[in-house]
C-alpha cells in the first residue's frame, strides 16, 4: 500500500511539473538545459517513471522560477 502512495506522489510530481512547463512553453530540452539534467530524466520525471532527489527538484523548481514547495 505504502509503494502505491508513493508511485502516486511521484506521478503527480511529475504531472505538475509537466504542468508548469508547459505554461511557460518551455521544452523537455530546455529545462533540462535550464536546470543542467538530461532532457531523458526530465522526460521521466515528468512520466513518473522515476523518483527524484530534493536537489534535482530544487534545480527545477528554480529553472522554473518557483518555490520547492
Amino acid at each position: 500500500m505504502e509503494e502505491k502512495l508513493n508511485l502516486n506522489t511521484v506521478e503527480k510530481l511529475g504531472q505538475k511539473i509537466r504542468i508548469e512547463r508547459q505554461k511557460r512553453k518551455i521544452s523537455q530540452e530546455k529545462l533540462a538545459e535550464m536546470s543542467d539534467l538530461n532532457r531523458n530524466f526530465i522526460g521521466m520525471v515528468e512520466r513518473g517513471e522515476t523518483n527524484i532527489t530534493v536537489k534535482n527538484l530544487e534545480s527545477i523548481a528554480n529553472a522554473l522560477k518557483m518555490d520547492i514547495r
